[in-house]
């Protein structure tokens, strides 16, 4: 007789004494055939994300009046989307001033939130009035105007999609035509789902997205949902050489990091915070 059925023959003649837990526990012991692995969901087998590090280019201004929610580098120039009921916009900006050279506002009653641009057209999401509004990106005109199900919050487009997170861990491809959700990516790092995911921008095969009240811009892998990489900025005024004075921005606990813009030809980003005085030129080491 195998050992396994003599111990399960000894097990059976102790059912009277034993409690079922505990013959549950011997037989599971006595299975010497069992495989030890991990479960490829787990934190242990999940990669850690890589610290990315960085180095601060240039400093420009920044209006201290924007609540940036989206930020875009097109046609080497700025775009920038803001919130805040009363005094959300859609803006293109002169970056070595600031200021708006062209501004579209939303109505007094909407919440404007991230912009990205895809064949010449601005789409600029609002956070709980559930629209998504497409304009021309030379003349904002406007040309049309979705639903969308979920809060708006980011998004950014791998030049064929449009891609939006919705302030939980989920990232949403979306038919541009339509606005068809195609398909659902959930972020994750070693610990689990990654919540508050915020303004976002495709750049070389991989999403960045602002994590809300933090200072982490996150290296998302788009297929997996993976995130491979964090970029944290706590140190950037620091390391533009300025001097930080809490007073430079209204509301340190509310006025966060956020808005992330690629410029490709000089392989920089352009960040910013919400309601900050300055924007930072950066690039990756």
């Amino acid at each position: 007789m195998p050992l396994f059925l003599r111990e399960l023959s000894t097990i059976m003649k102790l059912q009277h004494f034993l409690p079922a837990a505990l013959i549950f526990l011997l037989l599971s012991c006595g299975n010497n055939n069992s495989n030890d692995s991990n479960d490829a969901g787990s934190p242990s087998a999940t990669i850690v994300p890589a610290a990315i590090d960085y180095t601060v280019v240039k400093t420009y201004p920044h209006d201290t009046s924007s609540y940036t929610q989206g930020l875009i580098w097109h046609n080497n120039t700025l775009y920038e989307g803001t919130g805040r009921v009363g005094y959300s916009k859609l803006a293109k900006i002169d970056i070595e001033t600031g200021k708006a050279s062209q501004q579209q506002f939303n109505a007094k009653n909407e919440f404007g939130e991230g912009i990205t641009i895809l064949d010449n057209k601005i789409y600029q999401l609002t956070w709980e009035n559930h629209k998504v509004y497409v304009y021309d990106a030379e003349s904002f005109k406007k040309l049309q105007e979705f639903a969308w199900p979920y809060e708006g919050w980011g998004i950014t487009t791998d030049g064929k999609n449009l891609i939006i997170s919705t302030g939980g861990s989920n990232i949403y491809y979306v038919n541009p035509s339509d606005f068809k959700i195609l398909r659902t990516v959930g972020v994750t790092d070693n610990y689990g789902p990654v919540d508050n995911i915020n303004e976002l921008e495709y750049i070389n095969g991989f999403i960045y997205a602002n994590k809300y009240l933090t200072t982490y811009i996150l290296k998302i892998n788009p297929e997996t949902g993976t995130v491979t990489g964090r970029l944290d900025l706590k140190d950037i005024f620091q390391k533009s050489g300025k001097t930080y004075d809490a007073g430079m921005i209204p509301d340190p606990t509310e006025d966060v990091l956020n808005g992330i813009a690629y410029d490709s030809a000089k392989n920089s980003l352009y960040v910013t915070g919400k309601q900050w005085p300055l924007l930072f030129e950066i690039k990756i080491n």
